[in-house]
């Protein structure tokens, strides 16, 4: 077969998938085929057609003329799932071989996009309506993390978000929250209600004495102003822990 049929054919894969089909593709025919075919599969039968390092391909198509079967193979030895390479540091990405600048700048934009999906399903409307959306949002966004990061959700008086604000990022087992400063913000606000939130990067997200601890320093310095602390939520690996679920409020 010569390379001009070949090419032929890998464009009319495309053409019944219904993709574009650039003319003066010079990628291999082969490969041309292998992206259709793989695009098609996953257009007739969604996520559940293509394994975790073949979603990742499909994300990686966006590159032109990139190898992108071995390295997506690669990065999902390397970290493990298709959520956990889209949650990777940069400076990890960076250290398997072949992934630069745009194959980073892909797999952030991906992770942003299912971020604020996420945040959307679960912050538009009443908060505490949708809690397992939040804990899901709350579990995507931080659970993945390697040092400790402090977010506070505030609320107003129908429960919606007025904001949702990271108030520290620290090491990888304590982040500075000062009750002063979550006031200060919620009187700005004119928040009525807060949820605190954080994580362990230990992966155990039970909480610890000085978890507790400042929990109740902040629900007493809020409730002074008749703001309610409704919840303070601990993200692991794998799990979420509420404080008033556990008691603990």
């Amino acid at each position: 077969m010569t390379k001009r049929r070949a090419l032929a054919e890998a464009q009319g894969l495309f053409a019944k998938a219904g993709l574009p089909v650039a003319a003066d593709s010079m990628a291999p025919p082969g490969h041309l085929g292998h992206r259709a075919r793989l695009r098609a599969r996953f257009l007739k039968g969604g996520v559940e057609a293509v394994a975790d390092y073949e979603l990742l391909e499909l994300l990686l198509f966006a590159i032109p003329r990139l190898d992108t079967k071995p390295l997506a193979k690669a990065l999902i030895a390397r970290f493990g799932s298709f959520a956990a390479v889209l949650a990777a540091p940069q400076e990890a990405l960076r250290a398997v071989p072949g992934v630069g600048d745009a194959v980073v700048v892909t797999l952030k934009v991906a992770h942003a996009a299912a971020l604020k999906l996420a945040a959307a399903e679960a912050l538009d409307g009443p908060v505490l309506n949708a809690w397992d959306k939040l804990l899901a949002y709350l579990h995507a966004a931080l659970s993945r993390e390697p040092v400790e990061h402090v977010r506070v959700l505030y609320l107003d008086a129908k429960n919606r978000l007025k904001a949702d604000e990271a108030h520290g990022r620290g090491t990888v087992n304590h982040t500075p929250l000062y009750p002063r400063e979550v006031v200060r913000r919620a009187l700005e606000l004119q928040a009525t209600a807060l949820i605190l939130v954080h994580n362990h990067p230990s992966g155990d997200p039970t909480p610890s004495r000085e978890d507790i601890e400042l929990t109740r320093e902040i629900r007493e310095a809020v409730a002074l102003f008749g703001i309610a602390l409704h919840d303070h939520v601990i993200v692991g690996n794998g799990c979420v822990v509420s404080f008033r679920q556990l008691g603990l409020l």
